[in-house]
């Protein structure tokens, strides 16, 4: 079984595409061009298909520049979601930050999110692989000060976080209400430094230099055209 990998930044695709997977959740409005600002530059997303070409696994990221705020800022103001909050979150819409580090989380910080693997890939230790693309590719497009995602409590239980490669993690990071959207939730805070996200890539490529290159990805014009075993 193996995952071709593309990337791109047209929005309007991605939530197109996102939107007919059967088990996965909507796409969140942080990553919706209908609610938030995603120009070329700012944010991608990443998709990977089987050899049939069906989409087995999606995931996006975003840079927001916060030198003049935080991310606990970012999250309860609601612009974490919307570039305008009060003209398209819906009535009843709140969001609460309570981890305590998000205030120190500021710069320029890339958000992690929208992440999801087909259910006939889970189980085989993709999650690292998940991980490394993302932060690769982020480091390389924006060298940030900070790159984290907010997750719910089983990403923390099963230890999937840590395969993703996050070091630090912190309860109630996002306390977020939107009726209008469906969504309810209470998610960790999980996020790395700058310094640790050049550490991280560091070490799996002097790993990966101590492996077979068989199957390992090679970005070419916006796409891995190598499979993943």
């Amino acid at each position: 079984m193996g995952l071709h990998i593309t990337m791109g930044d047209d929005f309007e695709k991605y939530v197109e595409i996102t939107s007919s997977l059967p088990g996965k959740s909507p796409t969140y409005p942080s990553f919706r061009p209908d609610c938030s600002d995603l120009p070329p530059g700012k944010a991608f997303w990443i998709i990977g298909r089987d050899r049939d070409g069906r989409v087995a696994h999606v995931q996006a990221l975003r840079l927001d520049h916060l030198s003049n705020t935080d991310v606990a800022e970012q999250l309860g103001s609601l612009r974490a979601w919307f570039t305008d909050p009060t003209l398209t979150a819906g009535p009843g819409s709140s969001s609460r930050c309570d981890a305590p580090a998000a205030r120190s989380i500021t710069g320029l910080v890339a958000y992690h999110g929208d992440i999801w693997l087909r259910k006939d890939f889970r189980g085989r230790d993709l999650s690292t692989f998940i991980g490394r693309i993302a932060f690769g590719l982020a480091w390389a497009k924006w060298s940030p000060d900070f790159i984290y995602a907010l997750v719910a409590d089983w990403h923390i239980e099963k230890g999937v976080v840590d395969q993703y490669g996050y070091l630090h993690q912190e309860p109630h990071g996002s306390v977020l209400h939107l009726p209008a959207f469906g969504i309810d939730d209470d998610d960790w805070l999980v996020w790395l430094t700058r310094d640790e996200l050049l550490t991280t890539l560091r070490t799996s490529a002097s790993r990966a230099l101590g492996e077979s290159t068989v199957g390992r990805p090679t970005l070419h014009n916006g796409q891995y055209p190598n499979t993943i075993i």
